[in-house]
């Protein structure tokens, strides 16, 4: 579903810059992590630990980055990015700045209201993802925010009838197997999107929900099931197919090849220092970014690794934008 901002023949310029950047090894989507505060308290991650002092040292601006770089799509995240009471601000200058780039905001939704996603999306936004792993509580439990499911699924249809498109951010684990055909078909009832990743304990270390040597079958059969889905309701499941495909291979620890993160996808915290991977330390600044060789790293099957690697195809471009 493209977003309701774009027409048909936007598709043109979408393409061009999306093979430019591909070709030219530039980072096609960049994320920015507008601060790494966060009040869930999700077992797999620690950015909810993050000291509010560091507010302070938190960029005002994240535009020359944007011009600079001038990718197909910006991600707006953190830690979670509604805690920045200037982020319409930062969103609008942006937009501004940065012509035919596809601007999605990752959030758990806690905070956002229909009122607040209006003005998020009249200063530029195409896409809210929202993070949504479980249909129930059991989603409330996990991110240490009572009633956050429920809050999701009443938010989601006012969305989409105001016209915003959404997304859900799933992510694949031990106890969810069972779901997530579920989630799948509640955002396409909505006239929603899913993006789909794979439980890693690289944040922190948490075991906890990591996908077990016995349930790799499960995952195989699940991976053909999405797909089916995905060839029955396009636009729907964002991921590439060749990325659900490798699904099973990293879970058997079979991917020979290096990750390359950092060529497709780069983060920039919120100190404006550049990093290749969401679970990496920060580099230099931004502005002297030069690319990031492969590395033999297999801790992860997020898409800033497995989306680097699925080949250039319209397909690829047509699940981004759809």
């Amino acid at each position: 579903m493209l977003s309701p901002k774009y027409k048909f023949w936007h598709l043109l310029p979408f393409a061009v810059k999306y093979a430019r950047l591909r070709l030219t090894r530039r980072p096609v989507l960049v994320n920015f992590e507008v601060t790494m505060r966060c009040n869930a308290a999700c077992g797999g991650c620690d950015y909810w630990k993050t000291p509010v002092s560091e507010k302070a040292t938190e960029l005002a601006s994240f535009v020359e980055a944007a011009r600079t770089f001038d990718p197909m799509m910006i991600n707006f995240t953190g830690g979670e990015p509604t805690l920045r009471r200037d982020l319409e601000d930062i969103i609008a200058e942006v937009a501004r700045a940065v012509p035919y780039c596809y601007m999605t905001l990752l959030t758990h939704g806690g905070m956002l209201s229909v009122e607040r996603a209006q003005r998020l999306w009249d200063a530029g936004l195409d896409s809210f993802n929202i993070s949504l792993d479980y249909l129930d509580e059991r989603h409330d439990a996990e991110r240490g925010i009572p009633g956050l499911a429920a809050k999701i699924l009443a938010l989601v249809p006012e969305l989409r009838r105001r016209g915003m498109a959404v997304r859900f951010n799933t992510v694949i684990r031990d106890d969810n197997l069972d779901d997530i055909l579920a989630i799948v078909g509640h955002a396409h009832a909505q006239r929603a999107g899913v993006n789909l990743s794979v439980y890693t304990d690289m944040k922190n270390g948490s075991k906890v929900h990591l996908i077990r040597a016995d349930q790799r079958e499960r995952v195989e059969r699940l991976v053909e099931d999405l797909l089916a889905f995905k060839r029955r309701h396009r636009g729907v499941i964002t991921n590439s197919d060749w990325y659900l495909q490798q699904l099973p291979r990293y879970l058997r620890d079979e991917m020979p090849e290096p990750c390359r993160s950092g060529e497709t996808t780069i983060h920039i915290n919120p100190q404006g220092l550049v990093r290749r991977c969401p679970d990496f330390p920060a580099d230099a600044h931004w502005a002297e970014y030069r690319g990031y060789a492969p590395i033999d790293c297999n801790a992860c099957y997020y898409a800033c690794r497995g989306e680097a690697q699925a080949p250039l195809t319209l397909s690829r471009f047509q699940d981004l934008i759809a």
